[in-house]
């Protein structure tokens, strides 16, 4: 006897169909696609108040004509959000910045308070197993989520904090969300120090990406959620699949929770269950880490249109009052 699917089965179906289709990751794809992913399902559930406060705080930046440029939108507002998610990964190629320790400063250009790449910023390697101490060059993902959110909070901080502030937010709130960004695996030799560098000093053979079927773990988790070109109408449908497919968690949480979250991902489902010196990335372990990538991507985005109606509204009210004490005082 033939099985059929009810209308709400079926369409569930389709919609995860749609989301496979979408998103097949190609040999480069997290650190673009992830990150507009979770920047566009911030944008569509943005209130139009906020909206316009971000919109005013990205005009102010420096880069934002060459967000125009490349990301080619029909919303200028969209575009800039969209771009400047992927902007703290793209000055990493960028000749204008330099990475402190191992190349001399750049020049201080116009409207920006530094042009430091902050590699650090990126990432807390949290040892796993837990127990060990946390090594010297942990990274300070945690920290600067705190930093960026008290500056865009501040009503007093300069434009030139607020719209540097801003794209590295909604950046480092998509990394929070990664569980490689969170953790390193470390051996039981107490000289082992370094650990994995989060999966960057794994490698591992993917049979399901047909270009680069070696490659590390890290890079693996960055992969997954979709492919670098995915832009425009395919983005706002591929976002639109994820939020039906994995609905909004339920209270907003703070930063620090959802780093536990991918830190205790990264120990259960992170890494692969085998002893090799090169892990091969079996089927069952390739379904559950996509399913994983995309639900986390998907609460980024619910995280960041949450944080920032708070923090931004907040500051608004704030800057108003401290304008109405002003002219009282005078």
């Amino acid at each position: 006897m033939a099985l059929t699917a009810k209308p709400g089965k079926r369409r569930l179906a389709f919609l995860r169909l749609a989301v496979l289709l979408l998103m097949t990751p190609p040999a480069l794809a997290w650190n673009a696609a992830g990150h507009r992913l979770s920047a566009m399902i911030a944008w569509q559930r943005l209130d139009g108040e906020t909206r316009s406060a971000v919109a005013a705080i990205l005009r102010q930046h420096p880069d934002f004509s060459r967000w125009q440029a490349r990301g080619k939108g029909a919303d200028p507002d969209l575009t800039a959000f969209l771009e400047a998610s992927t902007w703290p990964d793209d000055i990493r190629k960028d000749k204008r910045f330099y990475t402190a320790g191992s190349e001399q400063p750049t020049p201080t250009l116009a409207g920006f308070p530094d042009m430091e790449r902050r590699l650090g910023w990126h990432y807390v390697d949290r040892p796993l197993p837990a127990g060990r101490r946390m090594p010297a060059s942990a990274g300070v993902l945690d920290r600067q989520l705190a930093v960026l959110a008290d500056t865009l909070s501040d009503p007093r901080a300069s434009a030139v904090e607020r719209s540097y502030a801003l794209p590295w937010l909604i950046h480092l709130v998509g990394d929070a969300h990664q569980p490689l960004h969170t953790a390193s695996r470390y051996g039981p030799d107490a000289a082992d120090r370094q650990g994995d560098s989060g999966g960057n000093a794994l490698k591992v053979f993917n049979p399901w990406q047909e270009r680069y079927q070696t490659t590390n773990l890290h890079r693996y988790w960055d992969d997954l959620p979709g492919p670098p070109w995915l832009r425009g109408s395919k983005l706002d449908s591929a976002a639109r699949s994820l939020t039906i497919l994995y609905p909004a968690p339920g209270a907003s949480t703070s930063p620090q929770q959802w780093i536990d979250e991918s830190w205790q991902l990264a120990g259960i489902a992170a890494y692969p269950p085998s002893d090799d010196a090169v892990p091969t990335i079996s089927a069952a372990f390739h379904a559950n880490a996509l399913d994983i990538a995309r639900r986390r991507v998907t609460y980024a985005g619910y995280r960041l249109a949450d944080q920032l109606q708070l923090l931004l509204k907040g500051a608004s009210r704030r800057g108003d009052r401290r304008r109405h004490q002003e002219a009282a005082q005078r």
